[in-house]
């Protein structure tokens, strides 16, 4: 996962010493020595991630953060402490001053890689959810929905601990920020308790009979459960399975001895997130379904599409953005043969199959009539070849069955892909696209078509792909 991150530090040695270990593992690095040269870079080039020293002189770390997060330009950029404190007064002065979380010098590489991770993920998903609630409200209709609920934080907790001591006092220090609270010993009776409700999941490492990372990956391969945050409670022993754990999704974790504060703090800044996080997801599902979507299928409609197309390419993420259009072959043939309303059931199975095919955060539009648009995020041309074909072979390979028919029918389509350079403008890059999917018809339809081909693309497949 590519991502710019900002590193902040007044020792030239120290953010050598980051840069290089960041720059190794293919990020993008910035980097600044002094509070006042970090806020003016932001304000010129926003980074998706800062590793910022604590102690510096005239303007220390703590002021730094509350500046970035009192600015709304920068208000959602994570911010990572890195300082020799070790005191939890000390953290939680972090944490109150917005930070997301803290690594100690000597910075760890486990802990680094893992936590840099994990907030760029977040920082990605929350960014998209923001630039569609933007795209939509340029077509709102009345109000885009209320802020989100401010009552302290208090929210609906889930603590999931099989040592009846250590379970007892972490219910002691949470209860008072929680408004239900569900204590489990067990993933099984976690999985079993986990609703709507719940806006966080504290679970321990150490539990005694079950893996609980296990637990974790379902609940993020789930659609139902994959936005419940979850802070894992560890010893400092456990920070491989740790960084295991937020690899695979959880938001959070904090170290024992647990100090009441801290835990405090964490739990409050989840349920907060989870709320803003729910609320953009409310307001531009709101809007969404009522001017950009397609009432026939359900995606995303061509209104909306190329208004999202503008601001995704503004700039271009350094990770690739790839575009798909495809449409179904000989189309009109159905229509006549079987009628529009088989051909309508032809076009929302497509559209299933699409949405089964690519990732969560891709975006699948009806571009018109059988034509249809994805915008891939963070894709180079031979992902998006590898995602084109799973696709072509998702439609081609499985019949439709229509209503009314005895018979049923093999549908195929012809794809073209693209991927988008520094400069394109909507416009230019779906004529790029275009030029690929005409292409694709002309071979013998059936098929995928890049621009450039797939082969000369100089990246490695992605595993999330």
């Amino acid at each position: 996962m590519s991502a710019r991150i900002l590193v902040v530090d007044d020792v030239e040695v120290n953010v050598k010493l980051l840069d290089a270990k960041l720059s190794a593992e293919y990020f993008d690095v910035m980097t600044a020595t002094s509070g006042a040269d970090a806020l003016r870079l932001c304000a010129v080039e926003t980074p998706d991630l800062i590793l910022l020293d604590v102690m510096m002189p005239q303007m220390d770390g703590f002021e730094v953060c509350r500046r970035l997060k009192a600015d709304p330009r920068t208000t959602d950029v994570p911010v990572v402490m890195v300082t020799a404190l070790s005191d939890a007064s000390d953290r939680l002065r972090g944490l109150e001053a917005g930070a997301d979380d803290f690594l100690s010098k000597p910075v760890n590489d486990i802990a680094l890689f893992a936590r840099v991770r994990s907030l760029v993920r977040l920082r990605r998903m929350m960014e998209e959810l923001r630039i569609r609630e933007d795209v939509c409200g340029r077509f709102a209709f009345g109000e885009a929905g209320g802020g989100v609920r401010d009552d302290g934080c208090k929210g609906h907790i889930m603590l999931v601990d099989d040592n009846p001591y250590t379970s007892a006092r972490m219910a002691e220090d949470l209860a008072p920020i929680a408004d239900e609270f569900i204590r489990t010993t067990s993933t099984a009776e976690a999985a079993s308790c986990l609703d709507a409700r719940i806006e966080l999941v504290v679970m321990s490492l150490a539990l005694s009979q079950d893996d609980p990372l296990r637990l974790v990956s379902k609940w993020r391969a789930n659609e139902q459960t994959r936005q419940v945050p979850i802070l894992l409670v560890a010893d400092e022993s456990e920070l491989p399975r740790l960084a295991k754990g937020l690899d695979l999704g959880a938001n959070d974790y904090i170290l024992r001895p647990i100090e009441r504060n801290e835990l405090s703090a964490r739990a409050r800044t989840q349920i907060r997130r989870k709320r803003m996080q729910d609320r953009l997801s409310d307001n531009y599902q709101r809007s969404l379904s009522m001017a950009l979507t397609d009432p026939l299928t359900g995606l995303y409609n061509r209104r909306y599409v190329n208004a999202h197309l503008e601001e995704a390419l503004d700039p271009v993420s350094p990770g690739g953005f790839a575009v798909l259009m495809f449409d179904i072959d000989w189309f009109k043939q159905v229509n006549d043969t079987y009628g529009h309303p088989a051909g309508d059931e032809v076009l929302r199975e497509v559209a299933v199959r699409t949405l089964r095919s690519v990732r969560n955060f891709d975006l699948v539009a009806r571009y018109g009539g059988e034509e249809f648009l994805v915008l891939m995020p963070e894709t180079g041309m031979r992902n998006a070849y590898m995602v084109a074909e799973r696709l072509r072979l998702a439609i081609a390979e499985q019949l439709f069955h229509l209503s009314g028919n005895d018979k049923d029918i093999t549908v195929t389509i012809s794809v073209g892909a693209a991927i988008a350079r520094e400069g394109d403008t909507s416009a230019l890059l779906v004529k790029r696209v275009d030029e690929a999917l005409y292409a694709a018809k002309n071979d013998g339809r059936n098929r995928t078509v890049c621009i450039p081909p797939a082969d000369t693309a100089d990246e490695e497949a992605s595993e999330e792909i």
